[in-house]
């Protein structure tokens, strides 16, 4: 059966407001509310205490940049990526599904863009409010509000390509969600200060060479993120991630399509 663009359309608006409603969505909302509240802390100390040397700006680049692309991106991909497939396995809608008129193939594609999408969405959100909340002194500022949307875009992919990955992941192994946290929080997190090539075997490695000191070569506030990185060109790092999205993707198609499911009791 042959991937319709209608089937994929329809399957992304489904589960892209079925995803927005579930439980679990409204608690990853509110842990990714957590650095809108410390803004607030941080921001009402600083007006309290105008002397106490907080720089909000440098708050934002690297501790809500370091919660946001070293925990809630992995979280969420991984999370919402495994749950792709394995979600349809333990409701038992996996036979519906695959009894409609549209290819396997059309059902990860959709519901990969759907989850992507609003969580691409609730991420932003998040990330916007710090912004304003830290940096109202520099609200007019252009070249603050450039930083920042590039600093989105390095979230946006790397949410997008973990989640690719962590949805071939949730094809084919039964403990998705324990391999998830090892690779992310064990690997990922480690390796990627390795020295040498080593690092670039990580996703995080691409992600950290398109974040500002990186491409700039200094130190500043980013220097907890880009501690011992030998940063790849942003050119490289962006169509690596691409890549390895695509093939990420087209691999967790190929599986399911092929692959016959079986339910549990």
């Amino acid at each position: 059966m042959t991937m319709s663009h209608n089937a994929v359309r329809s399957i992304f608006s489904f589960f892209f407001f079925l995803g927005r409603k579930a439980r679990k969505t409204k608690v990853f909302f509110l842990i990714s509310g957590l650095p809108v509240l410390v803004a607030l802390i941080i921001q009402i100390n600083r007006l309290f205490a105008p002397g106490s040397g907080i720089d909000g700006p440098a708050i934002f680049s690297s501790v809500i940049m370091a919660f946001n692309l070293q925990f809630l991106i992995l979280v969420l991909a991984l999370f919402y990526g495994t749950s792709i497939c394995s979600e349809e396995l333990e409701g038992k809608t996996l036979t519906y599904l695959t009894t409609r008129p549209a290819a396997k193939s059309a059902i990860i594609l959709g519901k990969y863009a759907a989850y992507a999408a609003f969580l691409v969405l609730m991420v932003a959100a998040a990330v916007i409010l710090s912004f304003l909340i830290l940096n109202v002194e520099r609200v007019l500022d252009l070249s603050a509000w450039l930083a920042m949307i590039k600093a989105l875009g390095v979230l946006a992919l790397g949410l997008m390509c973990y989640m690719a990955f962590f949805t071939l992941v949730g094809t084919f192994l039964k403990k998705s969600i324990l391999f998830g946290l090892f690779f992310s929080f064990g690997w990922e997190n480690v390796v990627q200060y390795f020295p040498g090539s080593t690092q670039k075997f990580t996703i995080m490695h691409y992600l950290k060479s398109l974040l500002p000191a990186a491409s700039t070569g200094s130190a500043g506030k980013l220097s907890f993120l880009t501690f011992k990185l030998e940063p790849s060109s942003a050119g490289a790092a962006v169509a690596t991630l691409v890549i390895l999205t695509a093939v990420f993707l087209g691999l967790a198609c190929l599986v399911f399509s092929k692959k016959e499911y079986i339910f549990e009791d």
